[in-house]
């Protein structure tokens, strides 16, 4: 435990750090480094579930698929289909590089990775990236991003404290054995309250609308597609027979058990903002 606090606290410091000093730029950096870390991690998990993903050449992929939203926005180029591209290189590379039962579980597993870890992180970028006309300042894109990852994570803190002390009835017994319905309704709360003192910390940089009392409730669903992202991210290390997704993280394990709950959570936090 005491490890998992300092690696949390020091992990803070450095996004606090980074978005202090190096503002919208750092934010990109430590998003795309999240996501290729992440990428190469989920190969690993699906190497060990007995999949040959084409590793090498889908992290590079991965990491443009994920930075696209930024380099169309900065430069104009029209490069919004390099998913699209990996689907035809990676379906002729398993005609000649994968052989048997080995070709599907390669094409399936790679494409995944690009789509479950890439794509979906590719939404933070868009939450950061400055627009023509914006009506919002790029430290309040910042801001947006950085109330959308403190949601998701501080769901996992008011969740393991909740279960500790309240815990009775296990959500799901066959996927996380420790996770329990009293740990993810404390869990939704501290998200809830921790969605509301942003906003009202932020409002001088977030839109009009985006009151304590509105952010708080998009908190709601936010925590609940968190406490699902972990669930899966469960299943695809029981498939590995892992307990950790790597080792990178003292006392948290790899970055994938550190980015598990902001898969699915960043395109949910895109669509709110747009529709909130």
């Amino acid at each position: 435990m005491a490890k998992r606090i300092f690696s949390t606290v020091l992990l803070w410091a450095i996004i606090f750090g980074t978005l202090w000093f190096f503002r919208t730029t750092g934010a990109l950096v430590l998003v795309a480094l999240i996501s290729v870390f992440t990428l190469r991690e989920f190969y690993q998990l699906m190497r060990g579930a007995g999949y040959k993903p084409f590793d090498q050449l889908g992290l590079l992929l991965g990491g443009l698929i994920t930075l696209e939203p930024w380099l169309q926005a900065r430069f104009g180029i029209p490069i919004g289909h390099t998913l699209a591209l990996a689907v035809i290189i990676f379906a002729i590379r398993i005609l000649g590089e994968r052989g048997g039962q080995d070709r599907v579980g390669a094409l399936g597993s790679t494409l995944f990775g690009l789509v479950y870890v890439s794509f979906m992180l590719s939404y933070f970028t868009r939450i950061l990236t400055p627009l023509p006309g914006d009506t919002i300042s790029a430290d309040g894109r910042l801001l947006l991003a950085l109330w959308l990852i403190a949601t998701a994570k501080f769901c996992d803190v008011g969740a393991l404290l909740s279960g500790l002390a309240f815990g009775r009835h296990k959500m799901s017994p066959q996927i996380s054995p420790k996770k329990t319905w009293e740990g993810a309704a404390g869990g939704i709360l501290v998200s809830m309250g921790v969605g509301a003192l942003i906003a009202w910390l932020a409002r001088d940089h977030f839109p009009a609308h985006l009151t304590p009392l509105v952010a708080a409730l998009l908190a709601a669903p936010v925590a609940g597609v968190a406490i699902v992202s972990d669930l899966v991210e469960s299943i695809i290390k029981r498939q590995a027979a892992s307990k950790d997704s790597g080792a990178l993280i003292p006392g948290i394990g790899g970055m994938f058990d550190l980015s598990d709950s902001l898969l699915l959570v960043a395109p949910l936090g895109y669509l709110l903002f747009r529709l909130a």
